[in-house]
Protein backbone atom coordinates (compact mmCIF):
# COMPACT_ATOMS: atom_id res chain seq x y z
CA UNK A 1 0.00 0.00 0.00
CA UNK A 2 1.52 3.29 -0.98
CA UNK A 3 1.80 5.74 1.62
CA UNK A 4 1.02 9.41 -0.01
CA UNK A 5 2.72 11.22 3.08
CA UNK A 6 6.24 9.16 2.59
CA UNK A 7 5.19 9.40 -1.38
CA UNK A 8 5.22 13.44 -1.37
CA UNK A 9 7.93 12.87 1.39
CA UNK A 10 10.15 11.18 -1.17
CA UNK A 11 9.63 13.22 -4.05
CA UNK A 12 10.33 16.83 -1.76
CA UNK A 13 13.62 14.28 -1.09
CA UNK A 14 14.37 14.12 -4.84
CA UNK A 15 13.70 17.29 -6.12
CA UNK A 16 16.49 18.33 -3.18
CA UNK A 17 18.70 16.10 -4.59
CA UNK A 18 19.16 13.54 -1.38
CA UNK A 19 18.76 10.47 -3.98
CA UNK A 20 20.06 8.19 -1.15
CA UNK A 21 17.12 9.49 1.78
CA UNK A 22 14.38 9.26 -0.77
CA UNK A 23 15.51 5.76 -1.91
CA UNK A 24 15.79 4.26 1.76
CA UNK A 25 12.04 5.81 2.51
CA UNK A 26 10.85 4.24 -0.56
CA UNK A 27 11.96 0.98 0.54
CA UNK A 28 10.43 1.18 3.94
CA UNK A 29 6.96 1.68 2.48
CA UNK A 30 7.15 -0.41 0.31
CA UNK A 31 8.40 -3.25 3.12
CA UNK A 32 5.39 -2.13 4.78
CA UNK A 33 7.15 -0.37 7.52
CA UNK A 34 4.59 3.09 6.97
CA UNK A 35 5.21 4.54 10.54
CA UNK A 36 3.50 8.16 11.66
CA UNK A 37 4.85 11.28 9.70
CA UNK A 38 7.10 13.40 11.55
CA UNK A 39 5.39 16.30 13.59
CA UNK A 40 8.31 18.83 12.37
CA UNK A 41 7.55 20.23 9.02
CA UNK A 42 5.16 17.33 8.67
CA UNK A 43 7.57 15.18 7.49
CA UNK A 44 8.41 11.55 7.45
CA UNK A 45 10.97 10.75 9.20
CA UNK A 46 13.70 8.69 7.20
CA UNK A 47 16.21 6.21 8.78
CA UNK A 48 19.89 6.25 8.08
CA UNK A 49 20.11 5.16 4.23
CA UNK A 50 20.74 1.15 3.83
CA UNK A 51 21.20 0.21 0.41
CA UNK A 52 19.60 -3.41 -0.11
CA UNK A 53 20.57 -5.22 -3.09
CA UNK A 54 18.01 -7.65 -4.08
CA UNK A 55 19.01 -10.97 -3.55
CA UNK A 56 19.10 -13.34 -6.64
CA UNK A 57 18.51 -16.85 -6.20
CA UNK A 58 19.41 -19.16 -8.73
CA UNK A 59 17.70 -23.01 -8.19
CA UNK A 60 14.60 -24.28 -10.37
CA UNK A 61 12.00 -24.78 -9.54
CA UNK A 62 10.43 -28.12 -10.74
CA UNK A 63 7.44 -27.98 -13.27
CA UNK A 64 5.79 -30.39 -14.66
CA UNK A 65 7.19 -31.08 -18.55
CA UNK A 66 4.08 -31.68 -20.75
CA UNK A 67 5.20 -30.47 -24.25
CA UNK A 68 9.19 -29.09 -24.74
CA UNK A 69 9.01 -25.94 -27.15
CA UNK A 70 12.84 -25.37 -28.74
CA UNK A 71 15.08 -25.51 -26.76
CA UNK A 72 19.13 -24.78 -27.20
CA UNK A 73 21.93 -26.33 -25.61
CA UNK A 74 23.01 -24.41 -22.45
CA UNK A 75 26.29 -23.70 -21.37
CA UNK A 76 27.32 -25.99 -18.57
CA UNK A 77 25.75 -24.61 -15.10
CA UNK A 78 28.09 -22.09 -13.30
CA UNK A 79 28.34 -19.92 -10.52
CA UNK A 80 27.22 -16.48 -11.58
CA UNK A 81 29.66 -14.01 -10.09
CA UNK A 82 28.82 -10.55 -8.77
CA UNK A 83 24.94 -10.49 -9.59
CA UNK A 84 23.90 -7.62 -8.20
CA UNK A 85 22.18 -6.04 -11.02
CA UNK A 86 19.54 -3.22 -11.96
CA UNK A 87 18.39 -2.62 -8.20
CA UNK A 88 16.23 -0.08 -7.90
CA UNK A 89 18.83 2.38 -6.84
CA UNK A 90 20.74 1.94 -9.89
CA UNK A 91 17.81 1.90 -12.45
CA UNK A 92 16.30 5.23 -11.25
CA UNK A 93 19.45 7.23 -9.53
CA UNK A 94 22.75 5.81 -10.37
CA UNK A 95 24.00 4.66 -7.31
CA UNK A 96 26.89 2.50 -7.43
CA UNK A 97 26.61 -1.48 -6.87
CA UNK A 98 29.75 -3.29 -7.21
CA UNK A 99 29.89 -5.09 -10.67
CA UNK A 100 30.84 -8.38 -11.77
CA UNK A 101 33.61 -10.07 -10.47
CA UNK A 102 35.60 -12.53 -12.06
CA UNK A 103 34.79 -12.76 -15.06
CA UNK A 104 37.06 -13.13 -18.07
CA UNK A 105 38.07 -9.50 -19.47
CA UNK A 106 36.33 -9.07 -23.11
CA UNK A 107 37.87 -9.68 -26.00
CA UNK A 108 37.19 -8.86 -29.74
CA UNK A 109 35.99 -12.67 -30.12
CA UNK A 110 33.15 -12.25 -27.37
CA UNK A 111 32.15 -9.56 -29.37
CA UNK A 112 31.85 -10.12 -33.03
CA UNK A 113 32.72 -13.10 -35.36
CA UNK A 114 35.67 -12.47 -37.48
CA UNK A 115 34.66 -10.92 -40.72
CA UNK A 116 32.47 -8.96 -39.65
CA UNK A 117 32.30 -5.24 -38.42
CA UNK A 118 31.64 -3.38 -35.35
CA UNK A 119 31.71 0.44 -35.74
CA UNK A 120 30.85 3.47 -33.62
CA UNK A 121 28.66 6.54 -34.88
CA UNK A 122 26.66 9.23 -33.70
CA UNK A 123 23.04 10.66 -34.19
CA UNK A 124 22.20 13.80 -32.74
CA UNK A 125 18.78 16.00 -32.90
CA UNK A 126 16.60 18.38 -30.94
CA UNK A 127 16.51 15.95 -27.77
CA UNK A 128 20.33 15.72 -27.73
CA UNK A 129 23.81 13.00 -29.02
CA UNK A 130 24.04 9.87 -29.02
CA UNK A 131 26.93 7.34 -30.20
CA UNK A 132 25.79 3.83 -30.91
CA UNK A 133 27.57 0.51 -31.72
CA UNK A 134 26.50 -1.01 -35.24
CA UNK A 135 27.15 -4.96 -36.40
CA UNK A 136 27.24 -5.22 -40.25
CA UNK A 137 27.09 -9.00 -41.11
CA UNK A 138 29.97 -10.66 -42.88
CA UNK A 139 27.66 -11.23 -46.23
CA UNK A 140 27.54 -7.39 -47.91
CA UNK A 141 26.00 -8.28 -51.19
CA UNK A 142 22.46 -9.69 -50.16
CA UNK A 143 19.97 -6.86 -50.71
CA UNK A 144 18.16 -5.48 -47.81
CA UNK A 145 18.14 -7.04 -44.77
CA UNK A 146 16.37 -7.19 -40.93
CA UNK A 147 18.07 -4.60 -38.11
CA UNK A 148 17.65 -5.48 -34.59
CA UNK A 149 17.89 -2.43 -31.98
CA UNK A 150 19.55 -3.83 -28.98
CA UNK A 151 18.73 -1.74 -26.07
CA UNK A 152 21.38 -2.11 -22.87
CA UNK A 153 20.90 -2.55 -19.22
CA UNK A 154 22.19 -0.04 -16.26
CA UNK A 155 25.48 0.37 -15.98
CA UNK A 156 26.11 -1.59 -19.45
CA UNK A 157 27.93 -0.88 -22.85
CA UNK A 158 27.41 -1.56 -26.12
CA UNK A 159 29.95 -3.77 -26.22
CA UNK A 160 29.30 -5.58 -22.71
CA UNK A 161 25.59 -6.18 -23.81
CA UNK A 162 26.64 -7.42 -27.46
CA UNK A 163 28.82 -9.83 -25.40
CA UNK A 164 26.73 -10.87 -22.92
CA UNK A 165 23.92 -11.80 -25.53
CA UNK A 166 25.98 -13.13 -28.63
CA UNK A 167 23.19 -10.91 -30.80
CA UNK A 168 25.92 -10.16 -33.29
CA UNK A 169 26.98 -13.88 -33.94
CA UNK A 170 23.63 -15.48 -34.29
CA UNK A 171 22.77 -12.14 -36.24
CA UNK A 172 25.33 -12.97 -38.65
CA UNK A 173 23.83 -16.90 -39.01
CA UNK A 174 20.62 -14.73 -40.43
CA UNK A 175 22.48 -12.20 -42.25
CA UNK A 176 21.12 -8.83 -40.30
CA UNK A 177 22.44 -5.72 -39.10
CA UNK A 178 22.37 -5.10 -35.47
CA UNK A 179 22.51 -1.39 -33.90
CA UNK A 180 23.14 -0.81 -30.15
CA UNK A 181 22.45 2.82 -28.81
CA UNK A 182 24.47 4.05 -25.97
CA UNK A 183 22.84 5.51 -22.95
CA UNK A 184 25.42 8.23 -21.59
CA UNK A 185 26.54 8.79 -17.98
CA UNK A 186 25.36 12.82 -18.33
CA UNK A 187 21.79 11.63 -18.85
CA UNK A 188 21.53 8.89 -16.15
CA UNK A 189 24.68 8.16 -13.59
CA UNK A 190 23.99 4.66 -14.47
CA UNK A 191 24.04 4.88 -17.64
CA UNK A 192 20.00 3.50 -17.19
CA UNK A 193 17.24 4.73 -20.16
CA UNK A 194 15.19 6.65 -18.00
CA UNK A 195 11.78 5.01 -18.44
CA UNK A 196 10.24 6.19 -15.97
CA UNK A 197 9.62 9.41 -16.75
CA UNK A 198 6.88 10.55 -18.70
CA UNK A 199 9.42 13.19 -21.41
CA UNK A 200 10.97 9.85 -22.47
CA UNK A 201 7.84 7.82 -22.84
CA UNK A 202 6.30 9.97 -26.01
CA UNK A 203 7.26 9.88 -29.61
CA UNK A 204 9.36 12.13 -31.27
CA UNK A 205 10.04 13.52 -27.90
CA UNK A 206 13.09 12.88 -25.25
CA UNK A 207 15.11 9.62 -25.92
CA UNK A 208 12.23 8.17 -27.92
CA UNK A 209 12.93 10.23 -30.46
CA UNK A 210 17.13 9.80 -30.13
CA UNK A 211 16.27 5.86 -30.27
CA UNK A 212 14.36 6.23 -33.33
CA UNK A 213 16.15 9.03 -35.06
CA UNK A 214 19.13 6.22 -34.82
CA UNK A 215 17.33 3.49 -36.23
CA UNK A 216 16.36 5.96 -39.33
CA UNK A 217 19.75 6.97 -39.68
CA UNK A 218 20.77 3.21 -40.04
CA UNK A 219 17.97 2.73 -42.27
CA UNK A 220 18.99 5.35 -44.53
CA UNK A 221 22.76 4.81 -44.76
CA UNK A 222 22.45 0.74 -45.11
CA UNK A 223 20.67 -1.61 -47.39
CA UNK A 224 17.67 -2.01 -44.30
CA UNK A 225 14.67 -3.71 -45.47
CA UNK A 226 12.38 -1.23 -43.65
CA UNK A 227 9.20 -3.72 -42.99
CA UNK A 228 11.74 -5.98 -41.01
CA UNK A 229 13.41 -3.70 -38.28
CA UNK A 230 13.21 -4.87 -34.67
CA UNK A 231 13.95 -3.67 -31.21
CA UNK A 232 14.74 -5.41 -27.53
CA UNK A 233 16.30 -4.64 -24.94
CA UNK A 234 16.99 -5.69 -20.75
CA UNK A 235 15.49 -4.23 -17.64
CA UNK A 236 15.72 -0.53 -18.34
CA UNK A 237 15.93 -1.04 -21.87
CA UNK A 238 13.39 -3.75 -21.97
CA UNK A 239 11.18 -1.08 -20.26
CA UNK A 240 12.29 1.01 -23.08
CA UNK A 241 11.72 -1.02 -25.70
CA UNK A 242 8.19 -1.07 -24.80
CA UNK A 243 7.89 2.34 -25.06
CA UNK A 244 9.76 2.26 -28.69
CA UNK A 245 6.59 -0.55 -29.38
CA UNK A 246 3.88 1.61 -27.93
CA UNK A 247 5.01 4.77 -29.44
CA UNK A 248 6.37 3.83 -33.04
CA UNK A 249 4.62 0.60 -34.11
CA UNK A 250 5.11 2.42 -37.84
CA UNK A 251 8.55 1.95 -37.82
CA UNK A 252 9.12 -1.82 -35.54
CA UNK A 253 7.67 -4.69 -36.70
CA UNK A 254 8.08 -6.74 -33.36
CA UNK A 255 9.19 -5.93 -29.84
CA UNK A 256 11.71 -8.01 -27.44
CA UNK A 257 11.66 -7.50 -23.47
CA UNK A 258 13.61 -9.37 -21.34
CA UNK A 259 12.75 -8.25 -17.47
CA UNK A 260 11.36 -5.14 -18.22
CA UNK A 261 7.90 -3.42 -17.71
CA UNK A 262 4.96 -1.68 -19.97
CA UNK A 263 4.97 1.42 -21.62
CA UNK A 264 3.47 3.90 -18.69
CA UNK A 265 4.32 1.49 -15.61
CA UNK A 266 5.54 5.03 -14.10
CA UNK A 267 5.85 8.33 -14.74
CA UNK A 268 8.20 9.21 -11.15
CA UNK A 269 10.43 7.65 -9.32
CA UNK A 270 8.42 6.48 -6.58
CA UNK A 271 5.71 5.22 -8.90
CA UNK A 272 8.94 3.46 -11.05
CA UNK A 273 9.92 1.69 -7.68
CA UNK A 274 6.79 0.29 -7.02
CA UNK A 275 5.92 -0.84 -10.10
CA UNK A 276 9.39 -2.99 -9.81
CA UNK A 277 8.71 -4.17 -6.45
CA UNK A 278 5.25 -5.12 -6.45
CA UNK A 279 4.12 -5.32 -10.02
CA UNK A 280 2.53 -1.49 -11.81
CA UNK A 281 -0.64 -0.72 -11.15
CA UNK A 282 -3.62 1.09 -13.15
CA UNK A 283 -3.81 1.74 -16.59
CA UNK A 284 -1.16 0.64 -18.84
CA UNK A 285 -0.11 1.23 -22.37
CA UNK A 286 -0.78 -1.44 -24.99
CA UNK A 287 2.22 -2.43 -26.46
CA UNK A 288 2.13 -6.09 -26.36
CA UNK A 289 -1.24 -5.23 -28.62
CA UNK A 290 0.40 -2.51 -31.10
CA UNK A 291 3.75 -4.73 -32.17
CA UNK A 292 4.15 -8.42 -32.00
CA UNK A 293 6.54 -8.85 -28.42
CA UNK A 294 8.00 -11.80 -26.86
CA UNK A 295 8.62 -11.27 -23.15
CA UNK A 296 11.13 -13.72 -20.87
CA UNK A 297 11.18 -12.75 -17.61
CA UNK A 298 13.11 -14.77 -14.34
CA UNK A 299 10.06 -15.90 -11.85
CA UNK A 300 12.74 -15.65 -9.18
CA UNK A 301 13.57 -11.53 -10.45
CA UNK A 302 13.56 -9.81 -7.18
CA UNK A 303 14.39 -6.34 -9.13
CA UNK A 304 11.15 -6.39 -11.59
CA UNK A 305 8.81 -8.10 -10.62
CA UNK A 306 7.57 -10.90 -12.48
CA UNK A 307 4.08 -9.81 -12.86
CA UNK A 308 5.44 -6.79 -14.96
CA UNK A 309 5.71 -9.72 -18.01
CA UNK A 310 1.49 -10.04 -17.80
CA UNK A 311 1.31 -6.02 -17.93
CA UNK A 312 3.47 -5.70 -20.76
CA UNK A 313 1.42 -8.53 -22.95
CA UNK A 314 -2.48 -8.08 -21.45
CA UNK A 315 -4.55 -7.32 -24.53
CA UNK A 316 -6.89 -4.27 -23.82
CA UNK A 317 -10.88 -5.88 -23.97
CA UNK A 318 -11.87 -9.36 -24.80
CA UNK A 319 -10.63 -10.57 -28.61
CA UNK A 320 -12.16 -14.17 -29.40
CA UNK A 321 -9.33 -13.94 -32.34
CA UNK A 322 -6.18 -14.90 -29.99
CA UNK A 323 -5.67 -18.15 -28.99
CA UNK A 324 -3.32 -19.39 -26.04
CA UNK A 325 -1.17 -22.43 -26.13
CA UNK A 326 1.15 -22.96 -23.27
CA UNK A 327 4.24 -25.44 -23.92
CA UNK A 328 6.49 -26.56 -20.89
CA UNK A 329 9.81 -27.67 -21.18
CA UNK A 330 13.67 -27.60 -19.58
CA UNK A 331 17.17 -26.74 -20.94
CA UNK A 332 19.35 -29.75 -20.42
CA UNK A 333 21.41 -29.14 -17.07
CA UNK A 334 18.99 -25.91 -17.79
CA UNK A 335 16.48 -23.73 -16.32
CA UNK A 336 12.95 -25.12 -16.61
CA UNK A 337 10.35 -22.96 -18.26
CA UNK A 338 6.87 -22.14 -19.16
CA UNK A 339 5.85 -20.71 -22.60
CA UNK A 340 2.88 -18.84 -23.70
CA UNK A 341 1.97 -18.68 -26.86
CA UNK A 342 -0.79 -16.06 -28.42
CA UNK A 343 -1.58 -16.65 -31.85
CA UNK A 344 -4.29 -15.01 -34.48
CA UNK A 345 -6.97 -16.64 -36.51
CA UNK A 346 -4.36 -17.40 -39.42
CA UNK A 347 -1.67 -19.12 -36.86
CA UNK A 348 0.59 -16.57 -36.66
CA UNK A 349 2.12 -16.05 -33.32
CA UNK A 350 1.16 -12.48 -31.93
CA UNK A 351 3.09 -12.93 -28.79
CA UNK A 352 5.17 -14.75 -26.55
CA UNK A 353 5.99 -15.14 -22.67
CA UNK A 354 8.52 -17.11 -21.53
CA UNK A 355 8.36 -17.20 -17.91
CA UNK A 356 12.20 -18.64 -16.76
CA UNK A 357 11.55 -20.73 -13.47
CA UNK A 358 14.74 -20.24 -10.56
CA UNK A 359 15.85 -17.29 -12.55
CA UNK A 360 16.77 -13.70 -11.58
CA UNK A 361 17.50 -10.56 -13.10
CA UNK A 362 20.16 -11.66 -15.98
CA UNK A 363 19.92 -12.52 -19.32
CA UNK A 364 18.17 -16.26 -20.06
CA UNK A 365 20.99 -18.04 -21.73
CA UNK A 366 23.79 -15.21 -22.17
CA UNK A 367 27.21 -15.46 -22.23
CA UNK A 368 29.63 -15.08 -19.22
CA UNK A 369 31.67 -12.57 -21.12
CA UNK A 370 28.96 -10.08 -20.38
CA UNK A 371 28.12 -8.76 -17.71
CA UNK A 372 24.41 -9.67 -15.62
CA UNK A 373 23.52 -13.26 -17.91
CA UNK A 374 22.34 -16.69 -17.04
CA UNK A 375 24.03 -19.24 -19.12
CA UNK A 376 21.86 -21.68 -18.43
CA UNK A 377 18.80 -20.60 -20.36
CA UNK A 378 16.54 -20.75 -22.46
CA UNK A 379 18.44 -18.97 -24.99
CA UNK A 380 16.61 -16.06 -24.85
CA UNK A 381 19.04 -14.03 -27.99
CA UNK A 382 17.91 -17.02 -30.29
CA UNK A 383 14.38 -17.02 -29.56
CA UNK A 384 13.81 -13.58 -29.80
CA UNK A 385 15.63 -13.39 -33.09
CA UNK A 386 13.63 -16.48 -34.30
CA UNK A 387 10.21 -14.45 -33.46
CA UNK A 388 11.43 -10.99 -35.16
CA UNK A 389 11.96 -12.48 -38.72
CA UNK A 390 8.23 -14.66 -38.46
CA UNK A 391 7.16 -10.83 -38.43
CA UNK A 392 6.92 -8.09 -40.97
CA UNK A 393 5.19 -4.48 -40.96
CA UNK A 394 3.03 -5.95 -43.45
CA UNK A 395 2.23 -9.32 -41.68
CA UNK A 396 0.59 -7.81 -38.40
CA UNK A 397 -3.14 -6.15 -38.95
CA UNK A 398 -3.11 -2.84 -36.20
CA UNK A 399 -5.75 -2.94 -33.51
Amino acid sequence: MLNPDMVREATRLTRAGQLVEATALLQRMLRGDGGPPATRGNAVPVEPARLEPPTIELKANVVEEKESGPSTQATPAKQLKGLAPFGAMKDLSGFGMPGPVGRTPMSKADIAPDGTRFVSATFTNAAGSRTYKLFIPSRTHAGPRPLIVMLHGCTQSPDDFAAGTRMNFLADERNCFVVYPEQPRGANHAKCWNWFRTGDQRRDGGEPSLIAGITRQIMREHPIDRKRVYVAGLSAGGAAAAIMGATYPDLYAAVGIHSGLACGAASDLPSALAAMRQGSAGPIGTAGASVPTIVFHGDRDTTVHPSNADRILRWPGEDASVRTKILRGRVPEGHAYTRTIFTDEGGLGTSEHWSVHGAAHAWSGGSPAGSYTDPRGPDATREMLRFFLEHSLASFTRR
